[in-house]
């Protein structure tokens, strides 16, 4: 149980207000994530949910409001939803209903919103989250709930040439949506952006939704306020809705704002959640401030009930063991298999599994097959990924297939090729999409035997006798140079082999 909560706001305290420090306040934040759902088509009705297509095109009487209209489930939308609770330890609803949502905005046409209300598709659960905290323990973070709704339209604001007029596309009207709501145990503004980067996974794994920000799939509220220590009590601001956060560095500075603009607003004032409604307010990205909107309505303001046209949806425990059946491995075990059966690097794991699925196949596939799982996440999290990055593309477009990667890997880890000729190879497979063999050919390399490489070394001490007298002085590093004389002399000799052999002949 929190913290019993002082709703006190006497004047008396007006100088120990000015003496409390920020450290002491606890922050108390709440999200609520809006996930456009992965669907061909709207919530209700047939329309396309393709974005970017001409405004206004894909629209119809149902998501429009038109008078005798009537609604149509879309079964994959419950489905996904479901799918989406099981993946966050959700209770499922045996029976779920809808409920209109009344609300008068210029993008929602019909005057209200088909929404749920009390009897959410999803009730609670939870997700852990890695934290920066000492003790490395995961962090639980409780969600009270994952309702499904329908999406509104879009207004566009135009304010150039002094016009300031405004224009609705209701191309997303009737979109999809699960609101994800969290319980307010979120107490910084990094442990809000960590449980969005993890839900964000999860949601691509699960291919629930591409959460893509830039077109609006993946939308954020944050609710906050402080509890702030004075003599004993606990002292609770109002809380703050933020909106208009359309990235994840948004939510940590917007968060980071509110709570130290919160915080000085009481220090001057003293008004708590007692003395003020809930308000709303805006993001800017460009002020990096929130500024006001407007005071929040409560559930009452909406006048929520049981929509006429639609009917409860029952959801059978054969549908929901099915559903479970057919979820994938989820982000937080893929972690904990590849620093426990693969021996990566807690840091090192968390990588390969922020990349996506198909990045984990690939690894396994590559650590399975050359039988080193450090050299293959050594070459896959540095070749790999940086070429995926510059690229812009996914795994599945790289040229380089997972049984090539690994007879490349299995070269170098036997000495065939040294790291550096092992990446003029993976560049020339790479670019010219071949195999190791084509490109080994191509780039004219060549196996060295040993007699070769005594001349080689002996040809390096005779002609660098100032340098072999200063690895015999006991200047070890002196012998680099003799190892960027031999690559110049013959470049398939292997550096390894060169400087194992030269350390012997010097130094006996």
């Amino acid at each position: 149980m929190e913290d019993s909560v002082l709703n006190s706001n006497s004047n008396s305290q007006s100088n120990n207000r000015q003496t409390v420090p920020f450290n002491d306040a606890k922050i108390i934040i709440g999200l609520e994530v809006h996930v456009q759902l992965d669907t061909d088509s709207k919530l209700f009705c047939g329309c396309s949910t393709r974005f970017g297509e001409a405004a206004n095109s894909q629209t119809c009487v149902v998501c429009t409001g038109m008078p005798g209209a009537l609604p149509v489930i879309n079964q994959r939308a419950l489905e996904l939803s479901i799918r989406t609770g099981l993946s966050l330890n959700c209770r499922i609803a045996r029976s779920t209903k809808w409920d209109r949502k009344n609300y008068f905005y210029p993008d929602l046409p019909k005057g209200y919103q088909i929404s749920q209300f009390d009897q959410p598709i999803c009730g609670p659960g939870h997700l852990d989250i890695q934290t920066t905290e000492a003790s490395g323990q995961p962090r639980r973070i409780r969600i009270e709930r994952a309702h499904l709704e329908e999406d509104a339209g879009k207004s566009i604001h135009d304010e150039s040439n002094d016009r300031q007029s405004s224009k609705i596309d209701l191309n997303r009207t009737g979109t999809p949506l699960l609101e994800i709501v969290t319980y307010p145990d979120i107490r910084t503004a990094a442990e809000a952006k960590a449980f969005l980067s993890e839900l964000k996974l999860i949601l691509n794994y699960i291919d629930v939704s591409d959460c893509n920000m830039q077109q609006g799939n993946l939308r954020c509220d944050a609710n906050v306020n402080l509890h702030i220590p004075l003599r004993g009590q606990q002292i609770a601001t109002p809380i703050v809705e933020i909106k208009n956060l359309n990235s994840f560095r948004a939510v940590e500075r917007s968060i980071t704002f509110e709570a130290q603009r919160q915080f000085e607003g009481w220090q001057e004032n003293g008004v708590t959640i007692a003395d003020a409604p809930k308000q709303t307010r805006g993001w800017n990205d460009h002020t990096q401030m929130t500024t006001l909107q407007r005071e929040k309505e409560d559930s009452a303001d909406y006048r929520y009930f049981p929509d006429p046209d639609l009917i409860a949806v029952k959801i059978e425990e054969t549908q929901i063991k099915q559903i479970r059946s057919q979820l994938v491995q989820l982000p937080a075990i893929l972690r904990e298999l590849l620093v426990k059966e693969y021996n990566l690097k807690p840091d090192d794991a968390a990588v390969i599994v922020s990349q996506g699925r198909g990045v984990v196949d690939y690894f396994l596939t590559v650590a399975d097959g050359c039988e080193n799982s450090r050299v293959a996440n050594n070459w896959i999290g540095q070749e790999v990924l940086r070429h995926l990055n510059e690229s812009n593309q996914t795994i599945q477009q790289y040229p380089v297939s997972h049984q090539q990667f690994t007879e490349l890997l299995k070269l170098v880890i036997a000495g065939t090729l040294d790291q550096t000729r092992g990446k003029e190879v993976l560049n020339a497979m790479v670019e010219h999409s071949i195999s190791s063999e084509e490109a080994i050919k191509q780039l004219g390399i060549k196996s060295v035997d040993n007699s070769e490489l005594v001349t080689l070394c002996e040809t390096l001490m005779d002609e660098n006798q100032n340098v072999v007298e200063q690895i015999r002085s006991g200047n070890e590093k002196a012998i680099g140079m003799l190892i960027g004389k031999a690559r110049k002399k013959n470049p398939n000799a292997n550096p390894g082999l060169v400087k194992a052999m030269l350390s012997k002949m010097i130094t006996g």
